[in-house]
């Protein structure tokens, strides 16, 4: 009989679930051989990416005050949220139950068959999502780059969706997500090299006194409702930005015991996460106030007229912002790789035998090529970007964290972490709802412009 939290149980309770037995996708996939710095390089990855180029359209739609507030709170309530579940699957662990995969997590802590399955559902299409936009938007960029050096070329942006595509496939090869570790280092790099760029091009543009010298104008645009509307998909944004939907997956490479280590790597992360995106968010709506489209780069670099900073510059933020891509791409495709070889692969067979790499070969390209399809066919991911931030990132990384806390720890009514948990819960799932609404009514203001298999990225 063991005792937890006042309340005894017997032995048959803290059993893992047969999830967490041994099996391909955990024992190939999600090896737990890493260091905390190697977890800090994976979040870094997951979280610090070019959607931080989306923060001065965000605050286009918010002003200086409430769009510094809701950029302050979300890196607090996200580093708070994915400190929590850290904690909570530290406390897995410590009773013997270590969890390598959010949907038992969730299944065993809230003890709910229906969370299984909606967790899978909401990480599922955040995961896919991410993987559908990487290929579009490493495509655009090298259709950017391609357009620059050759101006009077034939490739389109499916030809670059078919390269990039190509690119993740032979990179999507390495067997486990511990193999990644030095590329998301190299992520790491990049996100502060583009950050840079970024910041000194809009510093350029904003003291140029040269035309065309953008127009800096802070006032809200638009009806008070359509005000409010524009708040609120500017949040869902957020959102994304902050979203990192594969925590525990993440703390599964850590060798264990994992106790404390995630605190370190999410410290590492947040700190190049909010040089980031406050050097970005702050320079690029100083610069362009509210004419600042959603990637900041396409401000810097308008369709008619010369660009507003050195072209060198702008072309080496989108070069970085490429690579960085690709990174991006591979860390949010280990899901789907962990759960196609926990049924495809033989745990008593090596990683590279012939029964396990074949399948591997064949299952990770076809999932690439499925997604590399749909970015053809859906060449405005951009435009959807708020709503996968309101229905996917703001549920499974606002929300759900603080139920895990709650069922897994029961505070005390009387206390601050219960207020402040519930205070966020109802917050942040009025935001998601209204984030959801806000982001279809943009969808579809903005439907007659979408084409299939469109030859432009349309924001």
């Amino acid at each position: 009989m063991a005792v937890e939290n006042g309340r005894s149980h017997t032995q048959s309770d803290v059993l893992p679930p047969p999830e967490a037995s041994v099996d391909a996708g955990a024992e190939f996939v999600l090896q737990s051989k890493g260091t905390w710095w190697h977890a800090g390089f994976h979040l870094t990855t997951a979280i610090v990416g070019p959607t931080i180029l989306t923060l001065p359209y965000a605050f286009r739609g918010m002003g200086w005050a409430l769009g510094l507030f809701s950029l302050s709170t979300a890196a607090a309530v996200t580093f708070y949220s994915y400190f929590l579940m850290s904690k909570v699957l530290d406390n897995c662990e410590k009773q013997g139950r270590r969890h390598i995969r959010f949907r038992e997590l969730a299944r065993d802590v809230l003890g709910s068959g229906w969370i299984f399955y909606v967790v899978v559902s909401i990480q599922t299409t955040i995961n896919m999502g991410v993987g559908v936009g990487c290929i579009l938007l490493s495509a655009d960029c090298m259709e950017i780059i391609y357009s620059n050096v050759n101006p009077q070329g034939h490739l389109k942006l499916n030809h670059f969706i078919t390269i990039a595509a190509a690119i993740v496939i032979i990179f999507s090869q390495l067997p486990s997500f511990h193999s990644l570790r030095y590329i998301n280092l190299g992520s790491l790099v990049l996100s502060l090299g583009y950050t840079l760029c970024v910041v000194i091009a809009c510093i350029n543009a904003g003291y140029s006194h040269h035309p065309p010298h953008p127009q800096r104008d802070y006032s809200l645009k638009g009806s008070k409702m359509g005000r409010v509307f524009k708040a609120f998909n500017a949040m869902s944004i957020l959102g994304s930005v902050f979203g990192n939907g594969i925590l525990p997956e993440i703390q599964a490479t850590v060798a264990p015991p994992a106790t404390g280590k995630m605190f370190k790597g999410l410290c590492m992360c947040y700190a190049v996460m909010l040089v980031a995106c406050y050097s970005v968010a702050v320079s690029g709506y100083w610069a362009f106030g509210n004419t600042a489209q959603s990637n900041i780069l396409q401000s810097l670099l308008p369709d008619k007229g010369p660009a507003f900073a050195p072209t060198w510059l702008l072309g080496l933020s989108v070069v970085f912002v490429l690579l960085q891509l690709f990174a991006i791409a591979l860390v949010y495709s280990q899901v789907a790789y962990e759960i196609m070889e926990k049924k495809s692969a033989d745990v008593k067979k090596g990683i590279f035998a012939a029964r396990n790499l074949i399948p591997r070969l064949f299952l990770r390209t076809v999932y690439i090529v499925i997604c590399s399809v749909i970015a053809a066919m859906l060449p405005f991911f951009g435009d959807i970007n708020a709503l996968v931030g309101a229905i996917g990132f703001i549920p499974l990384d606002f929300i759900l964290p603080m139920l895990l806390y709650y069922k897994s720890f029961k505070p005390a009514p009387t206390s601050s972490t219960y207020w402040i948990n519930n205070a966020i819960m109802v917050i942040f799932t009025g935001v998601g709802i209204m984030g959801a609404f806000s982001s279809v009514r943009q969808i579809a203001i903005d439907a007659n412009r979408f084409r299939l298999f469109s030859n432009n990225v349309l924001d």
